[in-house]
């Protein structure tokens, strides 16, 4: 069996020297060269399994280097060696097209980690030319439309580096699922995926939270624990509604992401992480820095490739295999046969804006297996909100609106029944919770976080009330 080979391209020669060494133990072969000319011959000589460049050349820049590979040998990765804290050349070179970066001091297990990683992303590659299969996403993530598929064939594209990734995306859109492959079709497949939404972990703890802390390093610290860094060490960590982490946390998380280590509450030392990061939230983002709500540099540094998913409306033709599959899961779950959508419930379904998007039609086709009779689901079951008819045009009107957007129209709420004969209080009660809750879910387009914000509670308290009422 032959030894997998690197290229070294950087003009210092201790540089060269220590890759070659830390390289060699690890039974790579290491060719080691000083300028972007001779990265040329060499790369026309023969091909590599890996790539180091640094940023600065005396012929030219690593970004050469990195068009180069890129055109002509795409499956292999390439790493930018980069200035201790230059993040601006980091993320430029992952825009780029590499696969990661390395900074100088160069960290040795750091190293070693993300050459094991680039070198299972390209066995995966050759492993696809040769006609493997990658991971399949078509079971989970559905739909055949046209903004689905090319949603689909990014993900694929998006797995094969390191680069962070930010998605894009109303609530309810399935952003989790879509990180979720990111992480599984990539190199970190064998490494954790830790999800966490940002919005719901109390401001005092965040710190602990995401860094860990050590025994005695405040009042209830009983013994040491490890962050959500460490825990999603190797692997992939998913900052959800990452929006909400209050500007003292942006500053920390975005040293974290830079030198690629953490400081638990009462450490004396940094601790390495190797972790790829992803983020979405339904915000807007660059309006929030404009704003400054999010700081631009972490903005700059977690949206170095940006994945929007669209929301349902976007996508209506997806609507009845999305609906088929979400009831076959709730068949499966229940033990019941899959619910059968009536031809009116289908129009409806078809007609209907969605937005909430994915989650609402799971919450609205699970309530109508609740009410439904039998196995059939009318329009009736879905209980869809009642928008108030649209008013005929009226010529005396369309002047003044001309100049200003038409009031919206509101949903029509539906009344709960009152206490009475027949209806117990806990009832009653049940049921002004409900409506409040589904308002509330429907004003913040299905988003948690924002919907306990709008009932003045906890994120914590509308989980329970959406477990108990069955909403969720």
């Amino acid at each position: 069996m032959s030894l997998q080979t690197v290229l070294v391209v950087d003009d210092e020669r201790d540089i060269r020297e220590l890759l070659t060494i830390t390289l060699g133990r690890m039974d790579l072969q290491v060719d080691a060269v000083g300028t972007v000319g001779e990265a040329r011959r060499a790369l026309a000589e023969r091909s590599y399994d890996l790539c180091f460049t640094d940023m600065r050349l005396p012929d030219g820049t690593g970004h050469e280097v990195i068009a180069l590979i890129a055109e002509e040998h795409p499956d292999t990765p390439v790493a930018m060696i980069t200035a201790y804290g230059n993040v601006d050349a980091a993320v430029s070179a992952l825009k780029a097209g590499a696969f990661d970066f390395v900074s100088k001091p160069v960290d040795i297990q750091m190293l070693r980690r993300l050459v094991r990683t680039a070198l299972k992303l390209a066995e995966e590659k050759r492993s696809e030319g040769a006609g493997g299969t990658g991971g399949s996403s078509s079971d989970r993530l559905i739909g055949d439309s046209a903004v689905m598929q090319q949603v689909r064939a990014t993900i694929g594209k998006l797995a094969r580096n390191q680069a962070p990734v930010y998605i894009a995306g109303e609530s309810g859109v399935g952003k989790e699922l879509v990180a979720r492959l990111i992480h599984e079709q990539g190199p970190r497949a064998s490494g954790p995926f830790v999800p966490v939404n940002c919005g719901a972990i109390p401001t005092e703890l965040m710190e602990s939270e995401f860094f860990g802390h050590k025994r005695g390093s405040f009042t209830g610290a009983a013994s040491d624990k490890e962050g959500l860094f460490q825990a999603a060490n190797g692997g992939t960590l998913f900052l959800d509604e990452v929006a909400e982490l209050p500007l003292h946390m942006q500053v920390k998380l975005l040293r974290a992401i830079q030198e690629k280590a953490v400081r638990p509450i009462g450490a004396r030392e940094e601790v390495p992480v190797d972790v790829r990061i992803l983020s979405a939230t339904h915000k807007n983002l660059a309006a929030l820095v404009e704003q400054g709500q999010f700081r631009q540099d972490l903005f700059y540094r977690i949206n170095v490739i940006e994945l929007r998913v669209p929301p349902l409306r976007e996508r209506r033709g997806d609507v009845p295999l999305l609906a088929a599959h979400i009831l076959r899961q709730l068949a499966a779950k229940s033990g019941m046969a899959p619910g059968r959508l009536l031809p009116a419930a289908q129009q409806a379904l078809d007609d209907y804006d969605f937005p909430g998007n994915v989650r609402e039609l799971e919450n609205v086709l699970e309530r109508a297996m609740a009410m439904s009779d039998g196995e059939s689901i009318d329009a009736a079951d879905l209980m869809l909100p009642q928008r108030a008819p649209r008013p005929a045009f009226d010529p005396a009107m369309a002047a003044p609106a001309a100049h200003g957007a038409a009031p919206a129209v509101a949903a029509a709420p539906a009344v709960p029944p009152t206490p009475g004969s027949g209806v117990a209080l806990e009832d009653y009660i049940s049921n002004l919770e409900r409506t409040a809750i589904m308002k509330a879910l429907e004003e913040s387009r299905y988003n948690k976080t924002a919907a306990a914000k709008k009932l003045g509670i906890t994120f914590r308290a509308l989980r329970y009330k959406l477990k108990k009422l069955g909403i969720d």
